[in-house]
């Protein structure tokens, strides 16, 4: 069967899919509810596959949906954001791709961001029918329905180049098992991975056959990144386990791989993207293929530059400087890396001190007797993301964006509301305010600020 293919749109809708479909196009029609200013400029497509029963074929349907920025001629890579294991994990992974955050990662290096969703059943993590081992197992099929997506979407958004562009893998949970495996089966394709809360050896105990480690993967950047919270008591292996272990044996061989303990969290996400971030951004400046080239050979690390740190330490040195086993240390690819990991593995978070830019294209119209809407543009700030706004009326505060706390905060909170899974939490919040309490005949000037994650605000933006 064809895989439905529909490029998403201001209003648009999928009149192809599984019922699994219908609630992703529900939730993406609550996204393009409105204004097209409500996000990141750029346009999405999107392919799915229903599940197969070809024996070695993917047997749970999956959707992938590909965010490209404007105005890039040719894509440089593919960033990667992989969500884990079960019914609610699958649901969040629907958002991925609409991340504010995430997409300024992407656009900065002329890469797209992509965000898988496969239509798990139940929250099995085994073979069991629609059970969620079906996909975070790649030889089970996801790794063949991957490639095919990367073709189907590079013919469906005239980019041929996404075939053959590098990736870069980041995966919660059972994602992180996914990439971690991908990694072993694709080591040439692969510019750095970050492993919050899972990789393949919490399933050797398990019947997860796993390729043996070719010596090219020991050349990626990897972070594995787990809470503190999910060391378990008896010493079975889990994520946190799992993380350790791969750090291990990694290091062991000469791999370049971080352990980065969140102290303050469990197998939620926290704010681990404050870290993420910046390691990917070092990483691709190293490795991205000189941009506008057609040879899309990843270029070798500048391991020059490199820090370490003790294991479960806070202090990394640079390399020439420490003095213990650099075999059994973090490795971090440069001072700027090494300093957020300091933070971060202390605090559980990065800081930042620089201001967010301030909003662009403020519009301001009447609304048929339901107030004056105000909509604007808005790039997140690189370093915090967008935490929120606040709007202005004649000069003076009117209402922060967003209005309401969420029902569960797992980091910094952000105006897209994160979720538990590092992804927004749909429906995808809207740049757009309607004041209902300006003066009738009266004219009024709006402004709007940016405020970042970390609480700074941007200069005004006004009409």
């Amino acid at each position: 069967m064809p895989p439905a293919v529909v490029e998403l749109r201001p209003g648009s809708q999928a009149t192809k899919g599984s019922r699994w479909a219908l609630f992703v196009v529900a939730t993406l029609a609550c996204m393009f509810a409105s204004a097209p200013a409500a996000r990141a400029a750029g346009r999405y497509v999107e392919v799915e596959y229903p599940p197969s029963v070809v024996p070695g074929e993917l047997q749970v349907g999956v959707t992938y949906t590909l965010w490209i920025p404007e105005a890039i001629s040719r894509l440089r890579c593919i960033v990667v954001h992989q969500h884990g294991a079960g019914r609610n994990a699958a649901s969040h992974g629907a958002t991925a791709s609409y991340d504010l955050h995430w997409q300024a990662l992407a656009k900065k290096w002329d890469c797209a961001l992509l965000g898988p969703t496969y239509h798990v059943l139940n929250d099995a993590i085994d073979t069991t029918p629609g059970g969620s081992q079906l996909w975070f197992d790649p030889g089970m099929g996801s790794d063949k329905a991957f490639l095919k997506a990367l073709g189907d979407l590079a013919s469906r958004s005239g980019h041929a180049e996404l075939s053959a562009v590098p990736w870069v893998l980041w995966g919660h949970s059972g994602g992180g098992i996914w990439s971690d495996v991908m990694a072993d089966l694709h080591p040439d394709r692969v510019v750095a991975m970050f492993l919050r809360s899972g990789a393949a050896a919490m399933f050797r105990r398990r019947v997860f056959p796993q390729p043996k480690v070719p010596a090219a993967a020991y050349a990626i950047p990897i972070v594995a990144n787990a809470g503190i919270k999910e060391r378990k008591a008896d010493g079975s292996i889990g994520p946190w386990e799992g993380s350790k272990t791969i750090f291990e044996e990694y290091r062991a061989r000469g791999g370049l791989i971080a352990f980065a303990p969140d102290p303050r969290t469990g197998h939620e996400c926290g704010d681990s993207r404050y870290l993420a971030i910046p390691f990917f951004d070092a990483v691709m400046a190293m490795r991205l293929p000189v941009k506008g080239s057609r040879d899309q050979t990843l270029r070798p690390k500048d391991t020059s530059k490199a820090w370490l740190a003790p294991l479960m330490g806070d202090t990394a040195l640079p390399a020439a400087e420490y003095r213990g086993n650099p075999n059994e240390a973090v490795w971090l690819p440069n001072e700027a890396v090494a300093k957020a990991w300091m933070e971060y593995v202390k605090t559980g978070t990065v800081s930042d001190t620089t201001p967010p830019p301030a909003p662009a294209h403020v519009r301001v119209s009447s609304n048929a007797g339901d107030g004056i809407e105000i909509t604007w543009d808005a790039a997140a700030d690189f370093e915090s993301g967008v935490g929120g706004f606040v709007i202005l009326r004649d000069g003076q505060e009117l209402a922060k964006l967003p209005e309401k706390a969420p029902a569960n905060a797992y980091g910094r909170r952000l105006f897209q509301e994160m979720s538990y899974h590092d992804t927004p939490e749909p429906p995808v919040a809207e740049m757009r305010y309607v004041d209902r309490t300006a003066s009738a005949g009266l004219k009024h000037h709006y402004a709007v600020i940016t405020v970042n994650s970390a609480g700074l605000r941007s200069k005004p933006a006004t009409r």
